[in-house]
């Protein structure tokens, strides 16, 4: 497949030298697909047009599955179209499908454009892979080195979270400048786990209730309220807290109130009805 001089087939014989040698001078994307499926085809070219865009920076490899079966079992590959991103002799990334274009340029870019991206896009796949330690380390050495790049410290944050570290994810997301925690996925990863912690931590409903009818005008109730009434499915009533969060105070935990809704208007749809009604109630409510 002499389509460009960055694409090659791959073989039993080459797999080593043109995959794992390569990989340690520069990103090698392996496309692993067969003939009997009809996304390959469709992914192919894309992969062809973006390897001749990138001029070199990174070799695509085209790997026959139904040819080579014992080099996909080895790389775990169960479907096609696969592409596996290969940096210093190992996986790095994994994508599933026909993925837009714009999922293999993020990739390729935390590759390609320095060491601290590329510190990024192994602490990931590090994580992925299980070894947490290793991508603590990488994520915190690029957050240093890339202070602008927000996508390190909300990957980091996300690590922390899923490691049980719910407070330090928390205090990491606090720790950006104040324009970092206006940005719409650091605004939204900080209300998730805002939410979540906070359902994790607070007391039961009933404590909450009889705590609001003492002191109606509690703002940890209110919102360890919202929180609890999440995790129990309960979207209205939670958002009718968090709305009044919104409008009571909205220096409250860096406007949490607000924050949390925008985050349960993605998570619900712009269709959706309670995203319709309460999109709207907070808009009047903070005009």
């Amino acid at each position: 497949m002499a389509l460009s001089p960055y694409v090659f087939d791959a073989s039993a014989e080459n797999f080593n030298r043109l995959v794992l040698e390569n990989s340690h001078k520069g990103p090698v994307l392996v496309h692993f697909w067969t003939p009997k499926a009809g996304p390959c085809f469709i992914l192919m070219p894309r992969l062809v047009k973006l390897a001749a865009e990138y001029g070199g920076k990174f070799l695509l490899v085209m790997l026959n599955a139904d040819e080579l079966p014992e080099l996909a079992r080895r790389f775990s590959v169960n479907s096609v179209p696969t592409v596996k991103f290969f940096w210093r002799g190992e996986v790095a990334h994994t994508i599933h499908g026909a993925d837009p274009d714009s999922s293999f340029r993020e990739v390729l870019d935390r590759f390609i454009a320095g060491d601290a991206n590329r510190a990024h896009a192994l602490g990931v796949a590090a994580w992925q892979a299980g070894k947490v330690e290793q991508a603590r380390m990488l994520l915190a050495n690029a957050a240093m080195a890339e202070p602008d790049n927000l996508a390190i410290p909300r990957d980091l944050a996300k690590l922390l979270w899923a490691e049980g570290e719910g407070e330090q994810a928390l205090k990491l997301l606090d720790s950006l400048p104040p324009e970092a925690r206006e940005e719409p996925d650091i605004a939204r990863l900080h209300a998730h786990l805002n939410l979540a912690e906070t359902a994790r931590q607070a007391p039961p409903l009933s404590e909450l209730d009889a705590r609001l009818a003492l002191q109606p005008d509690d703002l940890d109730a209110h919102f360890q309220r919202a929180a609890q009434l999440l995790a129990a499915d309960q979207f209205a009533a939670a958002m009718d807290e968090l709305l009044w969060v919104a409008r009571t105070d909205r220096s409250y935990r860096h406007d949490i109130g607000r924050s949390s809704l925008l985050a349960l208007f993605d998570l619900l749809g712009s269709a959706h009805p309670l995203t319709r009604q309460y999109r709207q109630a907070l808009s009047e409510s903070l005009h």
